[in-house]
């Protein structure tokens, strides 16, 4: 495992939401229709500025464009993708803004696996028509095969099980972002000791085969027990304040746009 060092860091919630967000189309329900700008929740990412830099993007959400807006998001130096769902990757066609504003390419980190899936979902990205017109995404796609680091920002990547699908969390210092998981592997759990903040995915009350539960996140949190723990990837089960009245000491339910400073490496 990586050594961290004390330097800070800055972490942005840019969605805290599922796959359809929050208000889900067409629905009329109670979180749906709350007035609680808490109950707001777009697709999950997000955005970390480290001092001195680099500035790293995770997952390029459905609704990159309104988050980058919304939350003053100027600079992506690097992409690192948790995996190739939809909520977590169509909004790559955005990465062309920043390839301007950057003025070039941006390094795009990535499982052999989720790779692939990039390749063929984005076909258009890495084998470019000849067809010239709109502009097309400029990444550099690297394999993540161990820890990492992007500049001075060193990465430990966490293996996770969505369902039976194996993906990546993300440990930076003393904080770890860990989406869309159902299982913590046996190998991970001690990649996760020691942990200030910790943001981990609490889909609904209710069971299900690929997410953790909210009941499931407390265990997960108790187990590990980072100082503070936020929970994403929340579907409109789960009303935001009530929530959060229900939780131990030291949990809530993650918001759109909140930002934290944390120690890094």
């Amino acid at each position: 495992m990586l050594s961290f060092g004390v330097l800070q860091a800055r972490v942005t919630i840019l969605g805290s939401g599922t796959s359809h967000g929050v208000p889900m189309i067409g629905c009329t329900c109670e979180v749906c229709q709350s007035p609680d700008p808490h109950d707001r929740r777009l697709r999950p990412s997000i955005y970390i500025e480290r001092d001195g830099g680099p500035s790293v993007l995770v997952d390029t959400s459905t609704d990159l464009r309104q988050q980058a807006l919304t939350y003053g998001v100027r600079r992506v130096d690097a992409i690192l993708m948790t995996h190739s769902h939809a909520d977590h990757v169509l909004g790559m066609d955005e990465v062309r803004r920043f390839n301007i504003l950057n003025g070039g390419a941006i390094p795009l980190f990535a499982s052999a696996s989720t790779g692939r899936e990039l390749r063929r979902i984005f076909q258009y990205v890495f084998e470019p028509p000849s067809q010239k017109g709109g502009g097309i995404p400029q990444v550099d796609l690297r394999e993540i095969d161990g820890p990492f680091a992007v500049d001075a920002l060193q990465v430990q990547p966490v293996p996770l099980l969505h369902g039976s699908l194996p993906i990546l969390g993300f440990r930076f210092g003393r904080f770890a972002y860990l989406t869309d998981a159902s299982t913590i592997p046996d190998e991970a759990w001690p990649l996760l000791e020691g942990l200030d903040v910790l943001i981990l995915n609490a889909l609904r009350h209710r069971p299900h085969p690929t997410h953790f539960s909210l009941s499931e996140a407390v265990a997960v949190t108790e187990r590990l027990a980072p100082a503070r723990a936020f929970f994403t990837h929340v579907c409109h089960d789960l009303p935001h304040a009530a929530t959060n009245r229900s939780l131990p000491a030291g949990m809530a339910l993650a918001a759109d746009g909140l930002s934290f400073t944390v120690e890094v490496g």
